[in-house]
């Protein structure tokens, strides 16, 4: 329980309890209303109180001020730049949580308020069976139980893959959990798995098809707790129904060299499932030693990625466009100290994604001779969706109190180039005056203040 929950409990139940004394006591005074009443009230109040101990109530604001290198820049730290804007004040993220629980089960909610929008965030329950107290089940809006850094980023903003393949991070489903109690030696494993829509946590279903998730987590202390290690293994197989039969994949390479995607224009394509697959492998590592608690962590996807020919973000809504499949590989790793004992501590932070590992610089967006004069149908090459991004991010962040943290952060994004695509064009098809010949002028910097209760 926090201090803002602990202290409102408390006050709360003396407040109650010393109303109900003194009403007991006027009553006995008129002789209707002795001390067995008393204790009976208090007995009362004290069941009553038990609730409040298992409640939580908690959350946060992200308020921040970013500038960009270039106005209308395309970015992943909080979406992209307006148009004419390099420069912003937004609320990253406003939550409020409520949080229940017992010894074996456990009511959550969470809304993300912002100037934008409100949302549900989260919204489940858990419950684990009496007998052994080993195997939970959750079900609701949760987090998508898949590797490590979609619960648990120390950046301002998640990895550019993990917003593109998991959008929205949680989802809606049900999940069964298998871990020990603690008092075995076996508890630093944990399994879990389970069935989600596959569209994120606030998008109506779709499609007559669910996804599968599956983890595997090990966790473990050494050194009286001064060193923690975690390993984690992740598997997702789902997908979605394609919208048309048009379908592209498979990149091959034609008789004068072109790297171009096979094409499929079966009848029975349209409404088929579209495969989704991803495997991932996570660690941590975590070391508090004189010089401050140091952390090292890191995770890798490789996988299938359905998406269409501007995109390769996993589909929120119905698809109405033609299916364009990609295989990407991903990773992230990040290095995390704190300085001693002090208030402060350094973020260095490196992510790759490509999202078409098949193809690589100039050989995105080449034409076929037989397409130079039409003779292929269009939309088989590769484009801009194909380049392959690299981040570098650096930042530093200063824990004014218990409640407030202070966060300064900047992304170095590097993309892919190709001299075969002139212009960037927006999804109207007008030209933005970047060039794919030259890095894009997409780096940010974060200015983030955060209050926690």
């Amino acid at each position: 329980m926090n201090k803002f929950t602990k202290k409102l409990s408390t006050f709360l139940f003396f407040t109650i309890l010393s109303l109900f004394c003194f009403n007991a006591y006027s009553q006995e005074k008129g002789g209707t209303i002795g001390i067995d009443s008393i204790n009976k009230k208090i007995d009362n109040l004290q069941s009553q109180f038990k609730v409040f101990k298992n409640l939580k109530i908690s959350g946060y604001i992200q308020a921040q001020y970013q500038i960009a290198d270039s106005t209308g820049a395309k970015t992943y730290e909080g979406g992209d730049f307006a148009s004419g804007v390099d420069k912003r004040f937004m609320v990253k993220r406003g939550r409020l949580k409520v949080d229940y629980s017992t010894p074996l089960t456990q009511y959550f909610i969470q809304f993300d308020m912002s100037e934008k929008q409100f949302a549900t965030k989260d919204a489940y329950i858990r419950f684990t069976e009496p007998w052994y107290k080993t195997v939970s089940l959750t079900t609701g809006i949760f987090y998508r139980p898949f590797g490590h850094e979609l619960a648990n980023f120390d950046s301002p903003e998640r990895s550019r893959y993990t917003q593109t393949i998991f959008p929205g991070e949680e989802d809606c489903g049900a999940m069964l959990t298998f871990q020990l109690p603690n008092t075995s030696p076996l508890n630093f494993i944990k399994i879990q798995g389970g069935m989600f829509n596959g569209i994120g946590p606030t998008a109506s279903d779709f499609d007559k098809y669910k996804d599968f998730i599956g983890q595997i987590i090990l966790s473990k202390s050494f050194f009286n707790g001064k060193l923690k290690v975690g390993l984690g293994a992740s598997y997702y197989n789902g997908g979605f129904a394609n919208a048309t039969k048009y379908v592209y994949s498979n990149i091959y390479t034609t008789s004068d060299g072109i790297k171009v995607f096979s094409f499929d224009s079966s009848a029975t394509n349209k409404g088929s499932r579209e495969k989704r697959e991803y495997m991932g492998l996570d660690f941590q590592i975590y070391y508090d030693s004189p010089i401050g608690l140091t952390t090292i962590k890191g995770e890798c996807v490789k996988g299938t990625q359905p998406g269409t020919i501007s995109a390769s973000t996993s589909a929120t809504v119905l698809p109405t466009a033609d299916t364009y499949v990609r295989n990407f590989n991903a990773y992230d790793v990040y290095f995390i100290q704190r300085i001693g004992k002090s208030k402060h501590q350094i973020i260095i932070k490196y992510d790759m994604y490509d999202p078409n590992k098949d193809v690589n610089g100039n050989e995105i967006g080449a034409i076929t001779k037989e397409q130079s004069l039409n003779k292929v149908v269009k939309g088989i090459t590769t484009t801009g969706t194909d380049l392959k991004y690299h981040t570098l991010g650096l930042g530093w962040m200063y824990n004014w109190d218990s409640n407030i943290t202070i966060t300064a952060y900047y992304d170095n994004v590097k993309n892919e180039t190709t001299k075969n695509i002139d212009f960037l064009k927006d999804s109207k098809g007008k030209i933005s005056g970047q060039t794919y010949i030259n890095d894009f002028k997409d780096n940010v910097f974060t200015l983030r203040i955060q209050y926690k209760f």
